[in-house]
């Protein structure tokens, strides 16, 4: 089998199981409401798969410095979803979309010439986190009304996810770790959740999934910074593992605190 071909099969496996992950999240979302929807929606079920598999093809010093470049573009992601949300109350899906993706663009090529160390990017984060959750906070509670799934949706969102993937392996070796790291946190779920969910339930219920994800966001941004860390000291493996237990962990301790809240 030449090079050429044995490439492209291992990159057609690897667009399918990421896919295959997305897609399987995204369906638990939809069917558990805004709260459960958007912990779900904020694991790293688009990043995990695209660093799991520039791990096999990199070393651990790339991987580190992939997520030391990731970890300010959380921060993009944070000021995307409060774009999203305060548009789509009111407006349709193209404004709002068009609009939130605009100004993750402009923050993430700002924050990509600064070059923040991971100080920096930590504290891109936080900031990012006290601007942007106050704000999203009163669009959280809205009742999700009957979802109606379309022959299309599953293929749509594989096909999103599918094209990221590509897009990250194979740019990978050409464009080096910091921009790859941008381009593998892609808000590729948040992305597909707006443009499946607006349509069919309308702005305010969507907007709702995309607000409760600020508290998963602020986990995941820890996890990145975690990976950055653990990478540089312990290796790809380990970093990945750790940087997912992290991620895991905090979405579990927001679930265990939203029910012990309920329960009062």
């Amino acid at each position: 089998m030449s090079p050429d071909l044995t490439f492209l099969l291992i990159l057609a496996l690897r667009m399918a199981v990421a896919a295959a992950f997305v897609v399987s999240a995204s369906i638990i979302a939809e069917r558990s409401g805004p709260v459960i929807g958007a912990l779900v929606a904020t694991l790293p079920i688009s990043a995990g798969p695209s660093y799991v598999f520039l791990a096999l093809d990199h070393d651990a010093a790339f991987i580190a410095e992939g997520a030391l470049a990731s970890l300010p573009v959380n921060a993009a992601t944070l000021f995307l979803a409060l774009t999203y949300v305060l548009l789509a109350q009111r407006h349709g899906l193209l404004l709002s979309l068009v609009s939130a993706l605009a100004v993750w663009f402009l923050l993430a090529a700002v924050l990509r010439a600064l070059d923040l160390s991971l100080v920096g990017g930590l504290i891109a984060n936080v900031l990012a986190f006290a601007i942007c959750v106050p704000l999203m906070q009163r669009y959280c509670h809205v009742k999700m009304p009957l979802i109606t799934r379309r022959w299309y949706d599953i293929p749509f969102r594989a096909s999103l996810v599918a094209v990221l993937v590509a897009a990250v392996v194979t740019l990978s070796g050409r464009v080096g770790p910091a921009i790859t790291g941008i381009l593998a946190l892609f808000p590729v779920v948040f992305t597909s959740l707006m443009l499946i969910l607006h349509p069919r339930i309308g702005g305010p219920a969507t907007a709702a999934v995309i607000a409760n994800g600020g508290w998963g966001l602020m986990g995941f941004g820890i996890a990145i910074a975690v990976l950055h860390v653990a990478a540089l000291c312990f290796g790809s493996t380990i970093g990945l593992s750790v940087a997912l237990a992290t991620c895991i962990g905090w979405n579990l301790a927001l679930w265990w605190n939203g029910r012990r809240k309920a329960g009062r």
